[in-house]
Parts: structure tokens; sequence; C-alpha cells
């Protein structure tokens, strides 16, 4: 075998590797260690250190310094129990330099025992001034055999490892010591992709990660800069990357409708539109028309900003299925948002002939029941809806397009299920519509739906490389012309009363006004200005104006209801939890006010402050706040102050949150990175992204041995 290529060898699937307990030798030990992510025995290599302690050298206690962190080791002169000011143990302990205490608040009487006159002991923590000298407090200790006086110290920096309830260091440090001599640690980088990164050999690094010497650049461990880190970060980057790379390959293997252009709706609703599309919306078209025309299922990501004109280009897409024989679904994440789109699509689709549905948990039953009838026999060409689309109940005749809006929003098996419902090569699906609609009707088994995701908050590149490399990603980075600056301003809490003079002003001149406030009612534990209080004391405050009231608690039919007067203009105030964060359109309403604006994340206000503006008139976006402001909170609102730029706020908000809180990742089931940064691997995702293609390229074999290794029992999830 050529050098190198050791790593050809692929290690026994995840699934076939013996479980944690046989480490453990414990099942309940087992059961514990799966809280900190170790499941198989490998998991341990990979359980890495948070820091570390130098216990490679003896300080003697006459030279230890006030306040250092430090090894020592006496003999003891006695050990006695008091109980002032609380029951302690209290050791005192000698050598030729010096005496410490050793004390121990909680103990056990066998290290009462232990710690007997005339024993041997070797303690290591933090050293202190204390009523008798020097002490340390609940240091860890062993005590020595008489014998054995001169006892080694060890060679390498003591590992301490993140932990949970139950599972001690010592424990954790016994089963990794094993793991790294049980497990394989074969190197699954090609020896010319390793040497063109510039990296170290894997099992270099996480022996260097577990067992530093006492030499060590012990800052390089702790910033994670280390060459050992590097390789770490590296091969998880690059596990991602394959598994992701992988599913998109075999996507491509996959069967799908062909959807070419037909030029029999699309055209006649672009005339009718009462506007032009963008260059950027023209583009972001073209790329998704030209994956609609193939016969492979497009996975594509339509990123925008706030107002950008996403839904038109959605619309597009759907009109393409429509015009080839096939249905498409509209999938949105609150039932307020789903409505939106189905008022807006009605009037740009409807004047063509097609029919299009709005289907919700909160409708009547015999209503759901007539809308589930049209969309299994086909009659509805188009079906606009939340969650309720993947439940078994809605059928599709011939889907060929699921579109999801704020994809983020769903969880990665809401998305697999709505895939599931995929179009199958009926009688009605085999119309000879083009040659290559034939060719795939004719193909064996199922054909997969198209999916279209599409998501208001503009995504960081680095996380768009990262998390979304199965996808092809379009981006509308303009905005439409005529949309006026929107003006935001920072009020704190104490001048409410110029607030509300301020929506009195605006709603005489005719506009209207949003008043969002982060709870329903009143919470034991935030102390907030609730929607409801809120309500009435603006209610009180205005009583010439109409307010409204509208959260998450109410019926759909109460929603819509408001939401209708507040449309038509018979509501001048709107008050409202972050329900209305998305989809709501409003074109003379002109002024928002945010309550505690500190306990909103970058993401909402962006997208709330996005609710106006929408018309002519000179929009703001006032942020209330109450002092004192956290350091982060005052961040994200000096972040939302100076940028309208949703790219660049989300690139704030990925270094104010991580990537887990950006993309709701933690809720959704995504693998999240443990080690790698994206801020500051930079380099390294840009070197995993182009090693990823070259492995599974040329050594097909190392790619599915390295998928294996960090994705193990998570890559299944990257699916969606």
């Amino acid at each position: 075998m050529p050098k190198g290529l050791v790593s050809e060898r692929r290690p026994a699937p995840p699934q076939a590797r013996a479980p944690a307990t046989a480490l453990a030798a414990n099942p309940a030990l087992a059961k514990k260690l799966e809280k900190l992510g170790v499941r198989i025995p490998f998991d341990l290599v990979l359980h890495l250190p948070m820091r570390y302690e130098d216990e490679t050298v003896l300080t003697p206690i006459g030279e230890a310094l006030d306040g250092s962190i430090a090894q020592i080791e006496g003999e003891v002169v006695r050990t006695e129990v008091a109980y002032r000011p609380r029951r302690q143990l209290i050791s005192h302990i000698k050598d030729v330099t010096g005496a410490a205490v050793l004390r121990f608040f909680n103990f056990y009487p066998s290290q009462h025992k232990a710690l007997a006159a005339g024993a041997r002991v070797r303690a290591f923590g933090e050293l202190r001034a204390g009523f008798f000298g020097a002490e340390m407090v609940h240091p860890r200790f062993r005590v020595l055999r008489t014998d054995a006086h001169d006892a080694p110290l060890p060679d390498t920096l003591t590992p301490v490892y993140p932990n949970t309830a139950g599972v001690s260091q010592y424990q954790l440090r016994v089963l990794i010591g094993q793991a790294l001599q049980t497990e394989s640690l074969d190197d699954t980088l090609p020896e010319p992709i390793r040497a063109e990164a510039g990296l170290i050999e894997f099992s270099e690094a996480v022996r260097t990660l577990h067992h530093p010497p006492p030499d060590v650049d012990e800052q390089a461990l702790l910033d994670r800069s280390h060459p050992a880190w590097r390789r770490v970060k590296f091969d998880e980057l690059l596990g991602q990357q394959l598994s992701m790379r992988m599913h998109y390959r075999a996507r491509q293997a996959l069967a799908a409708p062909a959807l070419p252009a037909r030029k029999s709706l699309i055209p006649k609703l672009l005339e009718a539109l009462p506007f032009k599309l963008t260059s950027a919306q023209r583009r972001v078209w073209k790329q998704i028309g030209d994956d609609l025309a193939r016969s492979h299922p497009m996975h594509r990501l339509l990123q925008g900003d706030v107002g950008s004109g996403k839904t038109i280009v959605a619309a597009l897409a759907a009109l393409r299925a429509v015009e080839n024989g096939y249905q498409a679904s509209f999938m949105a994440p609150t039932e307020i948002l789903a409505e939106q789109h189905y008022r807006k699509l009605s009037q740009w689709i409807r004047p063509l002939g097609v029919e299009i549905a709005w289907i919700s948990g909160g409708q009547k039953k015999s209503e759901r029941n007539r809308i589930a009838r049209g969309v299994a026999d086909g009659s509805i060409a188009i079906v606009i809806g939340t969650h309720a689309l993947v439940q078994d109940s809605t059928q599709f005749a011939r889907l060929g397009l699921a579109i999801v809006d704020e994809q983020h929003r769903f969880g990665v098996r809401q998305r697999l299920a709505l895939r599931a419902k995929v179009a199958q090569p009926t009688d009605g699906a085999k119309v000879a519509q083009s040659t290559d609609r034939a060719k795939v009707s004719d193909s064996a088994g199922p054909l997969e739906a198209h999916i279209l995701m599409m998501s208001a908050t503009p995504i960081p590149r680095t996380l768009a490389m990262s998390f979304f490399a199965d996808l092809e990603v379009s981006a509308i980075d303009e905005l439409p012309p005529g949309r006026t600056p929107i003006v935001t301003k920072l009020v704190a809490d104490s001048r409410r009363d110029e607030v509300v003079r301020r929506i009195r002003e605006a709603c005489a001149a005719g506009q209207q006004a949003y008043w969002v406030c982060p709870l329903i009612e009143e919470s034991e534990t935030l102390d907030l200005q609730t929607a409801i209080e809120s309500h009435a004391l603006l209610s009180a405050a205005l009583p010439e104006l109409r307010v409204g009231l509208v959260h998450g608690r109410l019926s759909t039919q109460e929603k819509a209801a408001v939401m209708d007067a507040f449309v038509a203009g018979d509501i001048d105030v709107l008050v409202a939890t972050s329900v209305i964060e998305v989809g709501v359109d409003v074109s003379n309403a002109s002024l928002m006010v945010i309550e505690h604006a500190e306990r909103f994340g970058l993401a909402q206000l962006h997208q709330l402050r996005g609710r106006v503006g929408r018309g002519t008139v000179e929009s703001a976006c006032i942020l209330l706040y109450k002092s004192p402001l956290s350091p982060n909170a005052r961040a994200r609102l000096r972040v939302i102050y100076q940028s309208t730029d949703g790219f660049a706020i989300a690139n704030e908000d990925l270094k104010l949150r991580g990537p887990g809180e950006l993309l709701g990742a933690r809720q959704s089931g995504v693998p999240m990175l443990r080690f790698a940064d994206l801020q500051s691997d930079r380099d390294l995702l840009e070197a995993a992204c182009a090693a990823a293609e070259r492995m599974l390229d040329e050594y097909p074999q190392a790619a599915h041995a390295h998928s294996a290794r960090w994705m193990a029992g998570r890559a299944e999830l990257l699916r969606a």
C-alpha cells in the first residue's frame, strides 16, 4: 500500500462497536457518561480536557507563594476534627522548609484515618494564608506508601475533563486512558492531504491533548491554537463536510420530476405584477428554475434580508410545478405567517385560474377535510400551512415542490417528514410533458419532491459553508426600490410617556403602530411589561385610538380577526408578542415600539423592525430598554442601532451567540461543532471544504472512515 494510505482501511461501523458499558463495566456509570456525549468507546478519545493541572513538580512548602496553585509534600504532624465555626477536618503537615494546613469541610472517616500522624502526603491545590499559616482548602491529595517517599512524579500535565454528577475526574482519566490504548487511532487523512494542510498526525494530536508534556505551551492549549487542537478542529470540520456532501451526492442520484419552463402561467404572473423583479430576484429565480428543470431533487436555500422579495420568487417556483402538472406545498412556522402567505399568494395566483388553499390546525374539521380531499385528488394545486402539512392526514396527489419558510424554525424530522411526501409516478403524472419528464416517469421507484427552503435571517458566509454544505444557497442581496429607510432609536424605559406621545402623533397623522412585548402575561421570574398589561395601559392612555391585542394564545379565528382589522385600518395600535415577527406586511404601519428590547435576540429585533418601513412614509423603530443593561444586551442593542444590513447583523449575531443559537439547532437536532469555532477557525473551515471534495473523489474509503469516526450516530440528521 502506498505511503500515506493506511487510512484506507475503514474502521468498523459505529453501530458495530462495543457500547460504552463495556469500558465502564457499570450500566449506571455508562448512563451518566451519555450525558457527556459518551456513547461508544471512541467518544472517550474525543472527550478532551477543558484545562490542565501541573503535578509534574513539587514545591517546597516554605517556597510556595500565597495564592499560587502548587503541589506540596510533607509528613502529617496531627489531624483533628474541629467543630467551630463548622465541622471540619484539619490536617497539619510539614517538610524541611515549612508547615501547612489541609482543611476539609466535607470528608469521610476514611480520609481522617488516612491522614494519621506520621503519614507522608502529597497535596495539590491553591495555597492561601490562613489562621494557622499557609493552608489548602479541599486539596486533592494522596497518601504515599512509607517505603516509597520518593514516589515518581507524573511526566505529563494532568487533564481536567468536563464531567457530570456521579462521574469523577479519576474515573474519566481511567476510562480515557483505556480508550487511548484499545481504540484505533489510525489516521483517516491520506498523507498528501494532511501534509498540504500542515497538520500533525491524529494519534499525536489526541495523545498530546490528553497528556501534554510539561514543557508544552499551555496557553496554546487553553486558547486552542496548539497544533494538536488545530488537527482535531480540522478533523471535526472535515467530518461534518464529508457527511453533508455524501448526502448531497446521494441526492443527485435520486429521481425527481423535471419541471422545465412552460411559459404558460409564469409570464402571465410577471406581466400582472405591479412591480418589476430586481436583478437579485431575477438571478436567484434563474438558479432555482435551472434546478427545477433537472431530473434530480433540488435542495436549495433561498436567503434574503427583511423585505427583499423572497415570496414572489417562491410563487414563481410553485407555478413552475403547477404548469408541469404537479402540486406545490408551502410550510410556514406560525399560523399568522401561513395566513399572510396565503393572502399574498392568492392575490397573485388565483387570477391565473390556479386553485390555492390554506390549511391550519384551527380550522373547522369540515373545512380541513374539504381541503384535504382537494389536496389528495390534485384539484388543489398549491397548499399553504404550518406543521399540519406533515401530518399523515394530509396526502398529496403529485407533490413536486415543497417550500419551507423560516426553515431553521422547523425540527429536522419535520422537514424529513415533508420530504417523505414524494411525488409518485402516477398515471396522471405520466403525461408526456417533455422528453426528460418521460424518462423520469419510467424510472423505478417513487420520485423525490424538490425542496426550496427560505430564510429571512441572512446567514453568515462561514455558517453557510459549515452547516449548509449539502445545499445550494441563493441570496437576494438587494432591496426593492422605493423602500423608506427605518430610523432606529434607543430609549430608556423611564421615557415611556414620550414614546406614548409619539404614538399619538403618528396615529393622528393617519399612520398605524406596533407595540411589541416579550411575554403574554405576568411572570414571577422576569419583571417585564406584558402584552396584556401594555394593552390595558395604552388603551387608557390613548382613549381616542383603537388599540388591539394579538398573541400566541389566541385561537386561530381570534388572531385572524385582529390581524384583519389591523390590515383594514380598523386598529390604530397593535399590541403584540413576537408572533408578528415575520410575515406581517402592513404598509401603513410606520412606527414600532419594542418593549424590553434587551430581552430579544438580534435576529428577532431585525425581523421585528422589518415590519415597518414598507410604505412611502418615513418609519421608526423605538427600542425601549430597562437599565442596567448586561454587557451582552448592550452589545446587541448597539449592533441593531448602528446597522440595518441583515448580513452584517447576522455576522455580529454569530459572534455573540454562536451557531447553535443562531440556527435554532439545539432544538432542531443539527449536530453542532464541539471544538472548532467559525470565527477564529475560518482558515480550517475553508481547508476542510476543499479537502472534503478531494477525499470523496480520490480517497473514498478514507472519506467514509473519517465520516464514521466523527459523525457516528449524528449524520442521519444532516439529511434534512
